[in-house]
């Protein structure tokens, strides 16, 4: 969810999640991340745009992804209001190579679409 969060500020020019939700705000530790994507369409919302379509791919391992994307993009739908069938989700590895082929973590890479309404 930080990752589309990002996609989305990127898209409107408003930076990333911590500019809106200052790591240094104690308030912001441990929030649940849907609280930020919904900022996120929220804002694209009151500044005229609609986002139309969500692009997530996970990097990692482990778990794997493919048996729980279907309810990742149902849970996402029903947070930002887009239709499901505009949401992808997927994973890929890196081959073993790094900290995500060493299963030390996950990292994500999103993109978004934003239409002016």
């Amino acid at each position: 969810m930080h990752a589309i969060t990002d996609a989305i500020y990127g898209a409107l020019a408003e930076g990333d999640i911590g500019r809106h939700f200052p790591p240094s705000d104690p308030q912001w530790k441990g929030a649940a991340s849907e609280i930020f994507l919904r900022h996120a369409v929220d804002l694209a919302r009151a500044r005229g745009f609609a986002v139309t379509n969500i692009d997530c791919t996970l990097i990692c391992e482990r778990p794997k992804v493919g048996p729980h994307a279907e309810a990742m993009m149902t849970a996402l739908a029903e947070i930002t209001g887009i239709e499901a069938g505009r949401i992808s989700v997927k994973a890929t590895t890196s081959e073993r190579l790094g900290f995500t082929g060493r299963e030390e973590g996950i990292a994500a890479i999103a993109t978004c679409t934003v239409v002016a309404q």
